[in-house]
């Protein structure tokens, strides 16, 4: 069986120094891979035929067959890696606790520690009600969360 870890690595090396990454490298039962790229800037299709053709060129199909997809990551997955999350500051955002509900606002911030992602800000804008007050006013908060505190993030979508 082809080692997942392997196929990360020939990813990794390919693209380093580029404005691309890697989010995601799966190989299940029958040596069926996929792995998921992403870009600072937008990934393209050419991006991923690129990687795809890399890999295929570094691996035997006559020593062992293979099923290979190279993709972005899907804007309703979860965010996975560090990188993802930088090139969203200052974007929307919905994140789910592990306690609580649902949160949509601006991706103020992200901490980060040894490489991964420890924590964030986001920036929320709601009407609430202030005391002494008639009619609600908006109010602004920031609300920081542990990357442990976290089940998911996710880019929300907008069709403005």
């Amino acid at each position: 069986m082809i080692d997942a870890k392997t196929i990360s690595k020939m990813a990794e090396e390919f693209v380093e120094g580029t404005p691309g990454f890697v989010v995601d490298v799966s190989v299940a039962a029958g040596n069926v891979i996929r792995i998921s790229l992403d870009n600072d800037d937008n990934t393209s299709i050419e991006n991923c035929m690129a990687l795809s053709r890399h890999i295929e060129g570094s691996l035997d199909r006559e020593e062992e067959d293979f099923s290979l997809d190279v993709g972005s990551p899907g804007l309703d997955q979860p965010l996975k890696v560090l990188r993802q999350y930088k090139k969203l500051v200052g974007k929307q955002v919905i994140v789910l606790p592990k306690v609580g509900k649902k949160i949509e606002g601006d991706l103020v911030s992200v901490e980060e520690e040894e490489g991964e992602m420890s924590g964030l800000v986001l920036k929320t804008l709601e009407k609430k009600r202030i005391e002494g007050r008639k009619a609600k006013q908006w109010v602004e908060e920031e609300h920081p969360f542990n990357a442990c505190d976290l089940e998911w993030t996710k880019v929300k979508i907008s069709f403005k």
